[in-house]
Protein backbone atom coordinates (compact mmCIF):
# COMPACT_ATOMS: atom_id res chain seq x y z
CA UNK A 1 0.00 0.00 0.00
CA UNK A 2 2.79 2.63 0.71
CA UNK A 3 4.41 1.39 -2.81
CA UNK A 4 1.49 3.11 -4.07
CA UNK A 5 1.59 6.04 -1.85
CA UNK A 6 4.76 6.89 -3.13
CA UNK A 7 3.86 6.11 -7.00
CA UNK A 8 2.04 9.38 -6.29
CA UNK A 9 4.78 11.54 -4.55
CA UNK A 10 7.04 10.29 -7.56
CA UNK A 11 4.27 10.78 -9.91
CA UNK A 12 3.99 14.59 -9.14
CA UNK A 13 7.57 15.26 -9.91
CA UNK A 14 7.36 12.56 -12.80
CA UNK A 15 4.16 14.83 -14.14
CA UNK A 16 6.50 17.70 -13.94
CA UNK A 17 9.30 16.44 -16.19
CA UNK A 18 6.43 15.15 -18.48
CA UNK A 19 5.66 18.79 -19.47
CA UNK A 20 9.49 19.61 -19.91
CA UNK A 21 10.26 16.79 -21.89
CA UNK A 22 6.98 17.17 -23.61
CA UNK A 23 6.48 20.87 -23.97
CA UNK A 24 3.27 22.58 -26.20
CA UNK A 25 -0.01 23.11 -24.59
CA UNK A 26 -1.76 20.80 -22.89
CA UNK A 27 -5.52 20.77 -23.43
CA UNK A 28 -5.90 20.42 -19.65
CA UNK A 29 -3.02 22.68 -18.32
CA UNK A 30 -0.66 21.99 -15.69
CA UNK A 31 -3.19 20.49 -13.15
CA UNK A 32 -4.11 17.82 -15.53
CA UNK A 33 -0.45 17.57 -16.69
CA UNK A 34 0.62 17.20 -12.79
CA UNK A 35 -2.58 14.36 -12.73
CA UNK A 36 -1.19 12.38 -15.78
CA UNK A 37 2.23 12.52 -14.18
CA UNK A 38 1.00 10.99 -11.01
CA UNK A 39 -1.07 8.19 -13.35
CA UNK A 40 1.84 7.23 -14.96
CA UNK A 41 3.72 6.30 -11.94
CA UNK A 42 0.84 4.85 -10.68
CA UNK A 43 0.52 2.68 -14.37
CA UNK A 44 4.07 1.61 -14.18
CA UNK A 45 4.21 0.61 -10.68
CA UNK A 46 1.14 -1.42 -11.04
CA UNK A 47 2.36 -2.75 -14.71
CA UNK A 48 5.58 -3.97 -13.09
CA UNK A 49 4.10 -5.39 -10.48
CA UNK A 50 2.16 -7.27 -13.33
CA UNK A 51 4.78 -8.39 -15.15
CA UNK A 52 7.48 -9.51 -12.82
CA UNK A 53 9.91 -6.27 -12.27
CA UNK A 54 9.12 -5.33 -9.18
CA UNK A 55 7.61 -7.54 -5.80
CA UNK A 56 4.59 -5.91 -4.25
CA UNK A 57 5.96 -3.06 -1.96
CA UNK A 58 8.21 -2.08 -4.73
CA UNK A 59 7.12 1.02 -6.88
CA UNK A 60 8.29 1.27 -10.24
CA UNK A 61 11.57 3.02 -11.02
CA UNK A 62 11.97 6.65 -12.06
CA UNK A 63 13.11 6.34 -15.47
CA UNK A 64 9.97 3.87 -15.83
CA UNK A 65 7.50 6.53 -14.13
CA UNK A 66 8.74 9.05 -16.43
CA UNK A 67 8.24 6.74 -19.42
CA UNK A 68 4.74 6.02 -18.50
CA UNK A 69 3.63 9.67 -17.84
CA UNK A 70 4.93 10.71 -21.27
CA UNK A 71 3.04 7.53 -22.80
CA UNK A 72 0.07 8.52 -21.27
CA UNK A 73 0.55 12.52 -21.54
CA UNK A 74 0.81 11.85 -25.66
CA UNK A 75 -2.21 9.53 -25.75
CA UNK A 76 -3.96 12.26 -23.73
CA UNK A 77 -3.12 14.96 -26.28
CA UNK A 78 -3.82 12.52 -29.27
CA UNK A 79 -7.36 11.71 -27.47
CA UNK A 80 -8.45 15.50 -26.25
CA UNK A 81 -6.36 17.00 -28.88
CA UNK A 82 -8.78 15.06 -31.57
CA UNK A 83 -11.65 15.84 -30.01
CA UNK A 84 -11.11 19.71 -30.67
CA UNK A 85 -12.25 21.41 -33.41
Amino acid sequence: MFAFLWAIIIGFVVGLIAKAIMPGRDPGGFIVTVLLGIGGAVVATWLGQAVGWYQADQRAGFIGAVVGAIIILGVYRLVIGNRRV
